[in-house]
C-alpha cells in the first residue's frame, strides 16, 4: 500500500471575535513541498444539535481529504442554550469562516474561487444556510470582522444527514423530547411565536433558481434514528432538482445518525463507504 501524502495540521487558527467570542479551527492543508495548489477547501461545520459537539469530529476527513489535494478548515461556532439562543448568530460564524479563508487564501495556497461548506447534522444545517443565504437573508452580520468585505459565496455544499426544515425538526423534537427542544433553545422562539423566523431558518426555502449556481452533495443513512430522512433529505432534494441545481447523493444503507466522525479506513465504516463517492463529487464540483 503507498503512503498518503503528508498533511499539515494548525490547530486553534483563529478566524474571528464576535461579540467577545474567539471562534477558532483546525486547518488541514495538503502539505508544503513539492510545489501543487492552490488547492480547493471546504470549510466543515460539526454537528451536536445547536447546543453541542465539537470540531475535532472532522480528525479523519481533515487528514483524509487533505492528503488528496482539498484543504479542510474545521470550525468551533457559538452553541446554544436554554435561554441563550444563537440563531442567526451561528450562521454568521459560519460565513466569517469562509470569508477567512478566502481573505487568507494566499498564505494558505488555497484557491479562493474553489470553496466549499461540508456539514453535518445540526452543522449541515447551518452550512446550508450560509451556502444558501450567506448573499442575502445573513448578509453583513459583523461588519467589523477583518475579511467583512470579502464574498461569502461558495462553490460547493455537502451536507451529511442534515436539517432542512426546522419547523418538522422542532416537530420531532416536540414528540422526542418535550421538555427540552433543541431547536426551540436555538431559534428563542416556537413556530407559533414567528413562522417567518422559522421560514428564514430553513434552508429548504433557499432551493431557488437565483441560487442554483453551485453543487449540491446529500448523504444520509436509511436507519437514521434522529433526523426524518424522507421529511428532510429527500424533500430538500426534490426541491434542489426542482430548481436545477447540480445534486448527487450518497444513500448509506444500514446507517443510523452520528457516523461522519468515525475511521473512515475502518473496515465497514460508513464513512469508508462515502469517502469515495465524495471524492469523485469534489473533483466534479470543487
Amino acid at each position: 500500500m503507498l503512503a498518503s501524502p503528508p498533511v499539515e495540521r494548525c490547530a486553534g487558527v483563529v478566524y474571528a471575535d464576535h461579540d467577545g467570542v474567539v471562534l477558532a479551527g483546525d486547518l488541514y492543508l495538503p502539505a508544503a513541498g513539492g510545489g501543487g495548489g492552490p488547492f480547493p477547501a471546504l470549510v466543515a461545520v460539526h454537528g451536536g444539535g445547536w447546543q453541542g459537539g465539537v470540531r475535532s469530529a472532522f480528525q479523519y476527513w481533515g487528514p483524509y481529504l487533505a492528503a488528496r489535494g482539498t484543504a479542510l478548515f474545521a470550525i468551533s461556532y457559538r452553541l446554544a442554550k436554554k435561554g441563550a439562543k444563537m440563531f442567526p448568530q451561528a450562521v454568521h460564524d459560519v460565513l466569517a469562516a469562509v470569508q477567512f479563508v478566502r481573505g487568507s487564501a494566499a498564505s494558505f495556497k488555497i484557491d479562493p474561487e474553489r470553496i466549499g461548506l461540508f456539514g453535518a447534522s445540526a452543522g449541515a444545517h447551518l452550512a446550508a444556510l450560509a451556502a444558501l443565504g450567506g448573499g442575502s437573508t445573513f448578509k453583513g452580520g459583523y461588519p467589523q470582522d477583518a475579511h467583512a468585505a470579502v464574498s461569502s459565496k461558495v462553490k460547493a455544499l455537502v451536507g451529511v444527514y442534515g436539517v432542512y426544515d426546522l419547523v418538522e425538526m422542532w416537530q420531532r423534537y416536540q414528540l422526542q423530547s418535550p421538555r427540552e427542544n433543541n431547536i426551540e433553545n436555538f431559534m428563542g422562539a416556537a413556530p407559533m411565536d414567528d413562522s417567518r423566523l422559522y421560514f428564514d431558518a430553513s434552508p429548504i426555502n433557499y432551493a431557488t433558481f437565483t441560487n442554483n449556481q453551485m453543487g449540491v452533495f446529500l448523504s444520509v443513512g436509511t436507519e437514521d434514528d434522529l433526523v426524518n430522512r424522507r421529511a428532510q433529505t429527500d424533500a430538500f432534494l426534490m426541491r434542489l432538482k426542482q430548481a436545477n441545481f447540480f445534486v448527487r447523493t450518497c444513500i448509506v444503507a444500514g446507517a443510523p445518525h452520528y457516523w461522519l466522525n468515525d475511521p473512515i479506513e475502518e473496515p465497514g465504516s460508513y464513512s469508508g463507504f462515502l469517502a469515495p463517492r465524495l471524492l469523485r463529487f469534489l473533483g466534479e464540483r470543487l
